[in-house]
C-alpha cells in the first residue's frame, strides 16, 4: 500500500511540477474575483453574492474539466510521447497499479482544483457582495445545500469527461486527439441532448450524453431529456454503466499495448 501511495505522489510531482498547471491554477484563483469586481463597478452592487457566485461556478467548472482533460490526456499519451513509458514498465509494478496511479492523481488534480474554486468564489462574493437573502432553490433547499449539490453533480460529469479523454489517451497514444475529443464531448452535450430528445424513442434514455449535466436534480426536476422524464438513480445508473466501460477499454488497451518500438 505504501508503494502504491508513492506511486500517486510520484504521478502528483509530474503533474504540479509543470509550470502550465501553475498557470491553470492561476486562472482559477482569479477569475472570480476579477468577475466580481467588474459586476460590483459596473454597477451590480446590489446584486447578490450567491447569484454571482453560481455564475461563476459555471464557468470555472468548464475550465476546470479542460485543464483535468489536458493532464489526463498528457498523464498516458505523454509517457508514450516522451518515451519514459518504458522506466515506468521496468520498475516491480504492474501495469494495471501504474494506470490507476495515473487516473486517481488526475482526479485528486480535478478535486483539488474544484476545492479551490468553491472557496475562492464564496470568499469574493462574500467579501464584494455579501451573501443576501436571495435564495437560489425552488424546491426549499438551502442555499448551502443546493450549491453543494450543484458541485457534487457537476463533478460527477467532470469524472466522465475525463474518464472519456484518459480512455481515448490510452488507446490512442495521442494527447491532441484526446484533449479535441473530450473538449467536444463537453460542449457538444447540450447540442446533442436537445436533438436526440425530438426523438420519441426509448433508446434515447440510455445515451450518456443525456445524462451528463445532472443540475436538472437538484430541485426534484424530471431529469435533463425534455420529454423523456427520468430519475437520478436512472441517470446515475447510466453514467455508471458507462464509467465501467470507459475504464474497461483503458485498462485492456494499455496492459495489452506494445511498448517496445
Amino acid at each position: 500500500m505504501a508503494n502504491f501511495i508513492n506511486l500517486i505522489l510520484n504521478e502528483n510531482m509530474k503533474i504540479y511540477r509543470r509550470i502550465r498547471t501553475w498557470i491553470m491554477f492561476g486562472f482559477i484563483l482569479l477569475i472570480p474575483p476579477l468577475v466580481s469586481l467588474a459586476i460590483y463597478l459596473a454597477g451590480g452592487d446590489d446584486m447578490s453574492g450567491w447569484s454571482i457566485m453560481m455564475t461563476e461556478s459555471y464557468i470555472l467548472y468548464s475550465l476546470i474539466t479542460i485543464f483535468a482533460v489536458v493532464v489526463a490526456a498528457d498523464s498516458v499519451a505523454g509517457e508514450f510521447t516522451w518515451g519514459t513509458i518504458k522506466l515506468l514498465l521496468i520498475r516491480p509494478w504492474s501495469r494495471s497499479t501504474i494506470l490507476l496511479s495515473k487516473y486517481l492523481a488526475t482526479l485528486l488534480f480535478a478535486l483539488f482544483f474544484t476545492a479551490a474554486a468553491f472557496v475562492v468564489t464564496f470568499l469574493s462574493n462574500w467579501l464584494i457582495f455579501g451573501l443576501g437573502d436571495t435564495t437560489l432553490s425552488t424546491s426549499g433547499l438551502s442555499n448551502w445545500e443546493y450549491i453543494i449539490r450543484f458541485y457534487l453533480f457537476q463533478f460527477i460529469t467532470l469524472i466522465m469527461i475525463v474518464t472519456f479523454g484518459f480512455t481515448m489517451s490510452s488507446a490512442f497514444r495521442s494527447g491532441g486527439l484526446a484533449i479535441g475529443l473530450s473538449i467536444s464531448f463537453l460542449f457538444a452535450g447540450n447540442l446533442i441532448t436537445g436533438l436526440f430528445a425530438l426523438a420519441n424513442k426509448g433508446w434515447v434514455k440510455y445515451v450518456l450524453f443525456m445524462h451528463l449535466d445532472l443540475t436538472n436534480y437538484i430541485d426534484g426536476g424530471t431529469g435533463p431529456i425534455p420529454n423523456h422524464p427520468t430519475t437520478l438513480g436512472f441517470s446515475l445508473a447510466v453514467l455508471a454503466v458507462y464509467f465501467i466501460l470507459f475504464n474497461a477499454v483503458s485498462w485492456t488497451v494499455f496492459k495489452k499495448r506494445d511498448v517496445a518500438a
